[in-house]
């Protein structure tokens, strides 16, 4: 499976493509940062992550996308252009069809490193072993970007396996009402 990651942002903006294997075997293929000057316009920065992330999706061609869940933050503007940026990076995505998931960083870290309170350090620490990188990635938003990918590609399995739970506990719904429709007498049915 090839996974996107994406740390959003107005300002630095990472993007990753893994492709994960048999077990928990994930290897990196590309990692950048997009970077929009804050004095340009709001339209025009979106554009520009807009315009690289259509590229990377046209050029890596995910099979899914996981973007970091926007949490509460003490700067409103901040969580705003956050926000913001995860819009334009989703509709890119199902513009193409492509499965978006969005991650919390609690669920990131804990995927990457075990502990959901782990620090960026050791993030980017078990980011450089898994991926056997030679070097740690740099900026922290292209370490971030790759966590998000590995997370996802962690955590797909499981998501998957949830989701055809969810599906069956609906077919057995629907079956189980069909079921009593069929066997409650027309009198209850039609009573008020």
């Amino acid at each position: 499976m090839r996974v996107m990651g994406v740390d959003p942002g107005l300002t630095r903006c990472g993007l990753s493509v893994v492709q994960s294997g048999r077990g928990r075997h994930v290897s990196a293929l590309d990692v950048d940062v997009v970077r929009t000057p804050a004095e340009h316009p709001l339209s025009e920065r979106l554009l520009a992550i807009s315009d690289t992330v259509d590229h990377w999706m046209d050029t890596h061609v995910p099979d899914v996308v996981a973007i970091e869940r926007v949490f509460s933050n003490q700067n409103a503007n901040t969580a705003m252009g956050t926000a913001q940026a995860s819009g334009v990076i989703a509709l890119a995505a199902a513009r193409r069809g492509i499965d978006v998931h969005f991650h919390t960083p609690s669920e990131v870290k804990a995927a990457v490193t075990g502990n959901g309170r782990a620090s960026k350090s050791q993030v980017t620490e078990m980011v450089t072993r898994i991926l056997e990188l030679q070097q740690k990635p740099t900026p922290a938003d292209a370490a971030d970007a790759l966590a998000l990918a590995i997370c996802h590609s962690f955590r797909a399995p499981m998501i998957a396996r949830m989701a055809a739970a969810e599906a069956m506990a609906a077919e057995q719904r629907r079956k189980y009402r069909a079921t009593l429709k069929a066997h409650t007498p027309k009198t209850a049915r039609s009573a008020p």
